[in-house]
C-alpha cells in the first residue's frame, strides 16, 4: 500500500515515470508473494498475529510506513502487551515474529542453526561487505574463530594508554565548552561520539584520527554520512532495490562516502603491511607488554598465517565492521550514563567515592586493574544499557524451523528480539523506567533469567567486543567523574530516543559542569 506522502517522496527523489514503474513492480511482487505463500500461511496461522487478513496487513504497512522512528519501540511494546510474549505480522516483503519471553529467546539465540542476520543487514554490505557482523554459515564460523584471540585480555590491556589519552581529551573539551557557556554543555553526545571515534580508530587501525581536535574532518563526515544513509535506506522501502537506490541522490552520496572510507582503510592496511614487513613494528603475542599494537596489526598477522582465508579485502571488511560497530554503539551508552549520573547525584557521589578509594587525589592514569575494581560504576553502566541498549533489535532470518515451547515458527520468517522492550518487562524489572543500578547487585542478578538482559546479544553470535566496550565506557566515565561534577538540567522525561541501526538520542537535556580539578592537570 503506497500512501500519498510516500508517492510524493518517490516523485521528488526520482521522477514520475520511474515512480509509476516502481508501483507496478511492487504490485506484481505482492501478487506473486500472495500467490506462492499458501503453504507458508498454513504453517504460520497458529501464531498470535496482527495481520490475519489482507486488510489488516495493508493497514499495518501503511501505519509502519508513516510512523516516526521514535514511535516504533513504544508501538511494538504495546503489541506485545496486548498479544502476549510473541506476536506475528506480515510486512512488506517478509513475515516477522517478535518474541519477548526469555525462554523462547534462549532457544533462538543459543542454537547455532539460527545465526543468519535479518534482511536489513544486506543494506550494510556495500560498506562492510560480509565481515563478522553480516556474514553467516561457514564464513562466519571461520571468521569468528580467527578473530576471537584478537580480544584476548592481554591485547585489551595494551589499549589502555589510548583509552586514557582520548578520555582526558574529552574532559578538556567538555571543560572548555562549559567555560564558554557559563558552565553549560549542550549536545554532550557530539563530544562523546568524537571521543569514541578516536578511541576506536586508534585501537582498531593504529591511527590517531584526532577528531576531538577537529582533524580528519572529511573522514569523520564520511562515517556519519554512510551511517545515516544506511539508516535512511533501511527505513525507506523503495531504496531496498539496489538499482533504484544507486540512481538516487542518496545512492550517489553513499558511494562518495564509501570511496573515501574504503580508500582510507586500504591505504592504512598497505602502510601497516609495509611497516610490519620491514620489521619496524613486529607483532608477537608473547611480547605484548613491550609495545602497543592495533587490531589491524593482529589481522595482518592472522593474514600472514592464513593467506587463503584472510586477504586484504577480508581485513578491510573487518576493520570497517569494527569501526562501525564500536563507534556509535558505545557513544550512545556513555552519553546516557553521563546524563543519568547527572540526574542521580547520590549515585554519582557513590561512584566518585569508589574512584577516590582507587586513585585518591592523584592524577595518575587508570590501569586495567583500576577498571576492574570499579564495581559501582559497572552497575551504572549495566543499568544504563538496560534502559538504553545500543542495539534495539536482534534479528534472525530462519533457515530451519524454530521449535519453541508453545509454537513452531517456519523457515524464511524473520524473528526479532528487542532488548529495549525485553529490558522493560515488569515481571523481571519492577518499575522498569526507573534508573536503579542496584538491580545489578550480585544477589539481584543471581535470580534473573540469563536471557532477560541482552545488551550484547547472547549465544554463539554475541558481541565479540563486549569486554572492550565495557572497559572503554569505564575509562571514559571514570575520567570525567574524576575531574568534573555533573548536573543534568532536566528530568528523565526530557530524554527522547529513536530506533535506527543503533539507538539514537533525539533529545537530551543540557549539562552543567562543576570543575573539580583544573584542566591543566588533565
Amino acid at each position: 500500500m503506497i500512501t500519498f506522502e510516500t508517492l510524493i517522496s518517490l516523485v521528488t527523489d526520482i521522477n514520475t515515470w520511474t515512480a509509476f514503474l516502481l508501483l507496478m513492480v511492487f504490485g506484481l511482487y505482492f501478487w506473486d508473494v500472495n500467490k506462492s505463500s499458501a503453504e507458508y500461511r498454513r504453517q504460520i496461522v497458529s501464531l498470535p498475529s496482527l495481520t490475519k487478513t489482507h486488510w489488516a496487513r495493508l493497514k499495518l504497512i501503511v501505519n509502519l510506513t508513516n510512523i516516526n522512528a521514535r514511535d516504533i519501540l513504544p508501538i511494538f511494546y504495546g503489541y506485545l502487551k496486548n498479544y502476549g510474549s510473541l506476536v506475528h505480522f506480515e510486512g512488506l516483503a517478509h513475515h516477522y515474529v517478535i518474541m519477548n519471553n526469555p525462554d523462547d529467546i534462549k532457544i533462538l539465540l543459543s542454537d547455532i542453526k539460527h545465526i543468519t542476520k535479518g534482511p536489513d543487514y544486506k543494506m550494510l554490505e556495500p560498506w562492510l561487505n560480509t565481515g563478522l557482523l553480516t556474514s553467516t554459515d561457514e564464513k562466519w564460523h571461520s571468521r569468528r574463530k580467527l578473530l576471537t584471540n584478537t580480544f584476548h585480555f592481554k591485547i585489551l590491556e595494551s589499549y589502555v594508554p589510548a583509552l586514557n589519552k582520548h578520555s582526558l581529551q574529552l574532559v578538556k573539551n567538555l571543560v572548555k565548552a562549559s567555560a564558554l557557556n557559563d558552565g553549560i554543555v549542550r549536545d554532550v553526545e557530539s563530544y562523546v561520539s568524537l571521543c569514541a571515534l578516536d578511541i576506536v580508530c586508534e585501537t582498531i587501525m593504529g591511527v590517531n584520527l584526532r577528531s576531538q581536535e577537529h582533524k580528519s574532518v572529511d573522514y569523520v563526515k564520511a562515517i556519519k554520512n554512510a551511517s545515516n544513509v544506511c539508516i535512511q535506506r533501511i527505513f525507506t522501502f523503495w531504496y531496498w532495490n539496489e538499482t533504484i537506490f544507486n540512481f538516487t541522490n542518496l545512492g550517489r552520496k553513499f558511494r562518495k562516502s564509501l570511496k573515501l572510507l574504503h580508500g582510507f582503510t586500504e591505504n592504512v592496511i598497505k602502510e601497516r603491511r609495509d611497516i610490519l614487513k620491514n620489521g619496524e613494528h613486529k607483532t608477537s603475542p608473547t611480547n605484548v607488554k613491550k609495545r602497543v599494537y592495533s587490531f589491524l596489526d593482529l589481522l595482518i598477522e592472522t593474514s600472514n598465517e592464513n593467506p587463503d582465508i584472510m586477504t586484504d579485502k577480508d581485513i578491510r571488511e573487518e576493520v570497517d565492521t569494527f569501526l562501525f560497530e564500536g563507534h556509535d554503539t558505545s557513544s550512545i551508552a556513555m552519553t546516557m550514563a553521563i546524563v543519568h549520573l547527572g540526574l542521580n547525584r547520590s549515585m554519582q557521589d557513590s561512584v566518585r567515592d569508589e574512584l577516590y578509594g582507587i586513585f585518591g587525589d592523584s592524577d595518575r592514569h587508570a590501569t586495567m586493574e583500576d577498571l576492574k575494581a570499579m564495581v559501582t560504576l559497572d552497575r551504572v553502566i549495566k543499568e544504563t544499557m538496560r534502559l538504553y541498549p545500543s542495539v534495539s533489535g536482534i534479528m534472525r532470518m530462519l533457515k530451519e524451523p524454530l521449535y519453541l515451547n508453545k509454537y513452531t515458527i517456519p523457515p524464511k520468517t524473520v524473528v526479532v528480539v528487542s532488548p529495549h522492550i525485553l529490558h522493560r518487562d515488569e515481571n523481571t524489572y519492577p518499575e522498569p523506567e526507573v534508573f536503579n543500578p542496584d538491580r545489578f547487585l550480585p544477589e539481584q542478578c543471581a535470580e534473573r533469567h540469563p536471557f532477560a538482559y541482552l545488551p550484547f546479544s547472547a549465544g554463539p553470535r554475541n558481541c565479540i567486543g563486549q569486554k572492550f566496550a565495557i572497559y572503554q565506557m569505564k575509562m571514559v566515565l571514570s575520567t570525567i567523574l574524576r575531574y568534573v561534577n555533573i548536573e543534568t538540567l532536566g528530568t528523565q522525561q526530557d530524554i527522547a530516543v529513536s530506533t535506527e541501526l543503533v539507538l539514537k538520542a533525539e533529545k537530551l537535556p543540557n549539562l552543567k559542569l562543576n570543575v573539580l580539578k583544573t584542566v591543566e592537570n588533565c
